[in-house]
């Protein structure tokens, strides 16, 4: 064996980096150890199981935070390390392993484009935006793509420059001659940069959470962003802090008794009230003006308090009712604080800015006023309405603040002198000058208010008494401890210049991911020991060195995937398991070729080494074509899936590494130093000897079989369907644990009330664990008028058909939706799939089939050079994957198990095909060398000997492999049960066309299939 040198070398080297990478788990956990005393100790004193807990969880997570940045490991003359290094050295659980949340986002470049064109109220703008919005629900390009098209689709004899020339930032760019295209790339400059810049925010706003090995990643040809929290805690507050925008603006205001506004406000209500009437053919009445009444309480004394007890409009004028703005805006009567200029309830506020932003409505007020609403609802008002204030703010003519987040350095939570918590700010020097000369001009301007703006809202109005200097000021609104601090988190990292919209939301409870880690573990163990019990069996002391291969490879496999920072999940342990299968079909390649060698009459030495030559270009054929359908996998796949890719990726390099260069190093070690090695053992040493069956002879009645089979199935797929999972058609998605067995007919008669519609419910693992599915308010992404988010509406809904289904009175909403909880009725674990999203998961599934059948095909025909190869290839791919689609198709709700069609399922239905490739590619592999050897005979008994030959090989590996999916499927959990049934049943499939279709088909499409004359000196053992 040549380059022995090398291999050790390597060897040696990886084995090194390994070991330090594993290495670096002692100091790490050393640092975790003290987290956990500090924590002890800090909880110890605080009465009370939850605040104890919570209390815990708060100083384990401020310790770990403060050692963060703090060096912990110095490797003399190399590097220092901090935690925060070392932590991401280390191999991380998944979602689905520790429990915690995922989330795709994305970016929304429709309200971004419409920022920068001004939010111009221009229809054919507006109907272009629109066009795009619905385009990207069915569409694979991006969203400025979508919107050139639907612009030149409407724009008439419009230029795309009008709208974005008003921008004063922009017009350094567009002018009014730019053309169309020019403008849209300007655009897509502008977008990937909002993108970019949106990703890298997010990140650092994430490391604010505490959470540890968060993993933030960015498709940016799709503008979606993927956040994984293991183990967070408080995932409400994880996503306010994901999608707030935290655009912070200061703005000068308007006076209620300035320009006129309260007479334009007046001629606004009448406008409006007289268009109504007009258009119902009334009589249009006389002017009338209004005033607003706010009635406060009387202490026992007599004296007036702060609390409002009402808020009414009072009628000055003759008319009988108010106006269609005035019934749901009641104008400020210099009550209210100067820059209001009425108080609406929270439900008619969308209400009131029609009105106002009404053509003829705005014209009626000056070009520079803008309405806000405020952050918070009026304190104090008795009957407990929420009244909300809306301020007028004064806008410059290029749209922007004159003064915003970006000047600001540094922001904190403190307490304010009122008892409230604010927001203390510090900005830079440029900062601190604009807001020394503005404040100046406000205080000289009779104390003048500032209006302070997040996302749109004001939070606070103050009246400036005098020049502030030094750059600094606070921030109040009714903040908790809680708000404050994270509000002074994200205005330290920076505002997003785009929103973000959640298109797939999973949460896991850390029980489930307990659950999950043993039941893998426990997998993993026994499909290894099988595995191991299985090669000791059949090869003896080649057995022994594929073993020590299989455990060289883990050791491989584990420390590359902490080295890349790779987040393990449940896919990526059934990937790992399906390697540790995969593994040893290079092993059993290479010494059933040597016991061919050897049965042929040759020496030990000369088999080996003949046994490994002419192994080569089988082994790297099939690993080959399984790399292509990962790379697929691993490009079109999201988090979990994704993740099973990489992991496959790697394990089939690692096994090509300890297989076939440290096996043949091992071997070759053992022989040089005058020792025998044996690969049989006495019940295995004639296992497939001399076979001689005439599998061609078969292929008619195999064609039959698999007409049939293939025909059932299709039947089976557009008549049945399939049991599609949430990936595929959207919607909620939720595993609820029940305190006792329930009937699912009774959980789903009780939903569909609060739903609206009747949800899928089915049973998971037992009788008190159902997996429940909906569609409601899929499609919703804002809150309600009462400001309750989708998906608290969507629990609160399930809350209510659960409760009603188990009678239990007692449940409360709270405990209901902790999926931290182990035990009662309680979720486990939710999953929210948006229609976008699941149509891209759809689109990119068929991409991703199409692609991997594609890249196979002409790698073949690069390999054989014959297209008949890659046909045949092919066609028997066609015949598996339909077949594994039938019987899913044919068994869901039949097999105690799920079934859905989701994204795993994709990368199981593509695993089988990088599978089933591997057996073929061997048939064919020794086709050829039985061609080009000088094999005498013609093309039916060629073929027929090449089978025979591989057949020990092609069993052997489908066993092996049928083991560890085997105890996937029995030992593997609920979760994977689907993805495994699908392996087994793909394998089993792969096994037989590879002899039946693939290889048939090969034989009748090719005529000039004839061996060479036999030579004098042609190699005996080929005949064998």
């Amino acid at each position: 064996m040549q380059g022995k040198g090398i291999i050790k070398f390597f060897l040696v080297v990886m084995l090194l980096v390994t070991a330090v990478q594993y290495l670096f788990v002692i100091p790490t956990n050393n640092v975790e150890s003290d987290a956990e005393d500090f924590a002890e100790s800090k909880s110890a004193p605080v009465e009370g199981e939850r605040e104890q807990a919570e209390t815990y969880k708060m100083a384990y997570s401020n310790y770990l935070d403060s050692m963060s940045n703090k060096e912990i490991v110095k490797i003399p003359l190399l590097k220092s390390y901090t935690y925060q290094e070392l932590k991401g050295q280390q191999l991380a659980y998944g979602l689905d392993l520790k429990g915690g949340m995922s989330v795709v986002l994305q970016v929304d470049l429709r309200e971004f484009i419409r920022s920068l064109g001004l939010k111009s109220s221009d229809p054919t703008f507006e109907e272009a935006l629109d066009l795009a919005s619905q385009a990207q629900a069915n569409a694979q390009d991006d969203f400025v793509a979508l919107f050139a098209d639907a612009w030149q689709e409407v724009k008439g004899d419009k230029n795309l420059a009008t709208i974005f020339q008003r921008n004063d930032a922009m017009r350094s760019e567009i002018g009014l001659n730019t053309s169309d295209a020019e403008v849209i790339r300007i655009l897509r400059e502008k977008a990937d940069e909002a993108v970019n810049l949106t990703y890298e925010l997010l990140g650092k706003r994430i490391d604010q959470l505490g959470v540890v090995q968060p993993n933030v990643s960015l498709d940016a040809d799709r503008d979606i962003i993927l956040v994984e929290l293991p183990g967070i805690e408080n995932k409400e507050r994880a996503l306010d802090m994901m999608q707030a925008a935290a655009k912070l603006e200061f703005y000068d205001i308007y006076r209620i008794n300035e320009g006129n506004i309260i007479q334009s406000l007046v001629q606004a209500d009448q406008l409006l009230d007289n268009r109504q009437k007009l258009a119902a053919g009334e009589e249009v009445e006389d002017e009338t003006s209004f005033r607003i009444d706010t009635i406060y309480g009387i202490d026992s004394l007599g004296a007036t308090t702060d609390e409002i007890v009402s808020i009414d409009t009072v009628e000055t004028a003759p008319q009988a009712t108010a106006g269609p703005l005035f019934s749901v805006l009641q104008p400020n009567n210099n009550n209210l604080g100067p820059a209001v200029i009425g108080v609406a309830e929270r439900t008619e506020r969308d209400e009131v800015m029609a009105f106002l932003n009404d053509d003829e409505v705005a014209r009626l007020f000056p070009r520079d006023l803008g309405f806000r609403w405020s952050r918070d609802p009026i304190p104090g008002v008795e009957d407990g309405t929420e009244f909300y204030e809306l301020y007028m703010i004064k806008i410059p003519r290029d749209g922007e603040a004159p003064l915003n987040g970006e000047y600001v350095v540094e922001a904190g939570a403190q307490p304010e002198p009122n008892g409230q918590v604010g927001v203390s700010l510090t900005m830079n020097s440029e900062g601190g000058r604009i807001w020394s000369q503005w404040t100046a001009r406000a205080a000289a301007d009779q104390n003048r208010q500032v209006a302070i703006l997040l996302d749109d809202q004001v939070v606070s109005a103050p009246s400036v008494r005098s020049q502030i200097d030094g750059g600094r000021t606070s921030i109040t609104g009714n903040f908790n401890v809680q708000e404050a601090d994270d509000l002074a988190s994200i205005l330290r990292v920076g505002s997003l210049p785009a929103t973000t919209q959640v298109l797939q939301l999973s949460e896991v409870g850390p029980s489930l991911g307990a659950e999950n880690i043993s039941r893998s573990v426990t997998a993993l163990i026994i499909g290894f020991l099988v595995l191991m019990g299985f090669m000791l069996f059949y090869y003896g002391g080649g057995g022994i060195v594929s073993v020590i291969a299989l455990l060289l490879n883990l050791v491989f496999i584990f420390g590359a995937l902490a080295s890349m920072g790779t987040v393990l999940t449940l896919p990526g342990i059934a990937g790992i398991l399906l390697t540790i299968g995969m593994a040893v079909d290079a092993n059993v390649i290479i010494f059933e070729r040597i016991r061919e060698e050897v049965r042929a009459g040759k020496g030990i030495h000369a088999a080996v080494s003949d046994g490994f030559r002419n192994s080569y270009s089988a082994i790297i054929d099939a690993n080959v074509t399984t790399i292509l359908v990962a790379l697929v996998l691993a490009y079109f796949g999201l988090g979990p899936i994704k993740g099973f890719a990489v992991v496959l990726i790697i394990g089939v390099l690692c096994s090509l590494f300890t297989a076939v260069l440290v096996g043949r190093l091992m071997i070759d070690w053992w022989l040089g130093r005058g020792k025998e090695i044996t690969f049989w053992t006495g019940g295995s040493k004639n296992a497939f000897a001399d076979m001689n069956i005439d599998w061609l002879g078969k292929r008619r009645v195999a064609y039959i079989i698999s007409g049939i089979a293939i025909v059932l199935s299709l039947g089976s797929i557009f008549t049945r369907g399939f049991d599609l999972g949430v990936d595929f058609k959207g919607g909620y998605s939720y595993v609820v644990e029940f305190a006792n067995d329930v009937d699912p007919e009774t959980v789903r008669t009780e939903l569909t009330g609060p739903f609206g519609s009747t949800p899928t419910v089915k049973s998971v693992s037992s009788g008190n664990t159902l997996n429940i599915v909906t569609d409601f308010l899929v499609t919703e992404t804002k809150q309600d008028e009462n400001g309750v988010n989708p998906q608290d509406r969507v629990m609160e809904a399930l809350y209510t058909g659960v409760k009603a289904a188990t009678g239990n009175n007692s449940l409360t909403l709270d405990d209901f939706a902790n999926s931290d909880r182990s035990e009662g009725t309680h979720v486990l674990s939710v999953s929210k799939v948006g229609p976008t999203i699941a149509d891209d998961i759809y689109r990119s599934s068929l991409l991703a089939g199409g692609l991997a059948l594609i890249f196979i095909f002409l790698y073949l025909l690069l390999r054989f050079n014959k297209w008949q190869y890659s046909l045949g290839a092919v066609a028997a791919l066609f015949h598996d994957s339909i077949i594994v689609l039938g019987i899913f198709s044919i068994a869901w709700g039949f097999l105690p198990f799920n079934m859905e069609v989701d994204q795993a399922f994709i990368a199981a239905i593509l695993t089988v095909i990088g599978y089933s490739i591997n057996d073929t590619v061997v048939v064919f592999d020794r086709i050829r060398e039985f061609l080009n050897t000088y094999v005498s005979g013609g093309k039916t008994e060629i073929i027929n000997r090449a089978v025979n030959s591989t057949v020990s090989r092609t069993v052997i590996t489908s066993l092996t492999t049928l083991f560890v999916v085997a105890v996937l499927l029995f030992f593997g959990g609920d979760s994977i049960r689907g993805f495994a049934f699908a392996l087994l049943v793909g394998i089993l499939v792969g096994t037989y066309s590879s002899i039946f279709i693939a290889t048939p088909i090969v034989h009748d499409l090719t005529d000039d299939m004839e061996a060479k004359p036999v030579s004098e000196t042609a190699d005996k053992t080929v005949t064998a």
